[in-house]
């Protein structure tokens, strides 16, 4: 790569960013983020950056809010240090679940997130996996949204003999996105039917849609945060015949009991991507990660260059 790039790494995935560096041959740009005493942040760019292409790389991982702010400081100051050109690169957007508003007098938080980003001085963005397609479409900025599923699904072929799986959606919802898995490794689709009863508001599984019994099962989704819904889906599979179950999610919040869930769950395994830093304290035999550092590495020199992306889609 030529001078003129640079990669900024945010203090929320140190490991990601040294990953995508050593993938594109250069070394992370230099920064100090002073945190003072009232909870201000302050962050210093230590390298020229005058003219050139730089790429901010944060994720959301605890806290969420502080790295919000670190995210658009940083993009401020590389605005304001002259820098040619700012893509922040946000491999888990934040607030993506609030793309709607299906609650009265409440904001449409995804929304925001990209008002905030593009009055920051973001030139355009590069995410992965969001919730839903609409929060593509809040963007003013050129949005580029790479997708994990060719990389989960490689890792999947690798590492097991498939030639007894069913992939089960969670629910109807995720019935479209599972179509790729299903293109790519050859496999059938179940859906798992969840119904509301009278005034309950928790949804409870009631049926499978497709054919789970006798074959080991894969659930897919685009993120499991607290595991209790993935939890359910995975002790119906079993009920209804399953062999085994085990579970593939592009984003690993694991948030609240979510590791203490699965280790005593019925779940044999969750494959994730490393869009979120996996702590020590998460890092689980059942747990596997798969790294979608050189898919982003290999976005990042394409956009560097000014080459299409489309491939990586594909």
């Amino acid at each position: 790569m030529d001078d003129t790039i640079r990669i900024i790494g945010a203090s929320s995935h140190p490991a990601l960013t040294a990953k995508i560096c050593d993938c594109i041959g250069v070394k992370p740009t230099a920064t100090e983020v002073v945190r003072f005493s009232n909870e201000n942040i302050m962050v210093k760019i230590e390298e020229n950056v005058r003219e050139t292409d730089a790429f901010v790389i944060q994720t959301a991982n605890t806290p969420v809010s502080e790295g919000i702010m670190e995210l658009l400081i940083t993009i401020d100051a590389l605005k304001h240090a002259s820098a040619k050109r700012i893509t922040a690169v946000i491999p888990y957007f934040p607030y993506a679940r609030s793309d709607k508003k299906d609650q009265p007098r409440i904001s449409i938080t995804a929304r925001l997130m990209a008002d905030l980003l593009e009055t920051a001085g973001a030139d355009r963005i590069l995410s992965m996996d969001f919730h839903s397609p609409q929060v593509q479409g809040f963007f003013r900025i050129p949005t580029d949204q790479l997708k994990a599923a060719p990389l989960l699904c490689d890792y999947l072929k690798q590492n097991r003999d498939l030639s007894n799986y069913v992939l089960v959606a969670g629910d109807v919802g995720e019935a479209k996105e599972i179509g790729s898995y299903a293109n790519r490794l050859g496999l059938p689709i179940a859906i798992v039917d969840k119904r509301r009863d009278g005034n309950d508001e928790k949804a409870r599984a009631v049926s499978i849609i497709g054919e789970v019994a006798g074959k080991h099962a894969l659930i897919v989704d685009d993120e499991v945060a607290s595991g209790g819904t993935l939890m359910e889906a995975a002790d119906f599979v079993m009920q209804q015949g399953a062999l085994s179950v085990e579970a593939t999610a592009v984003h690993g919040v694991l948030s609240g009991q979510s590791v203490e869930r699965i280790k005593a769950s019925s779940l044999k395994s969750l494959v994730i991507s490393d869009t979120i830093p996996l702590s020590q304290g998460k890092q689980i035999d059942k747990i596997e990660v798969c790294s979608v550092s050189r898919l982003f590495a290999d976005a990042i020199k394409a956009i560097h260059s000014g080459q299409s992306i489309s491939s990586l889609f594909l």
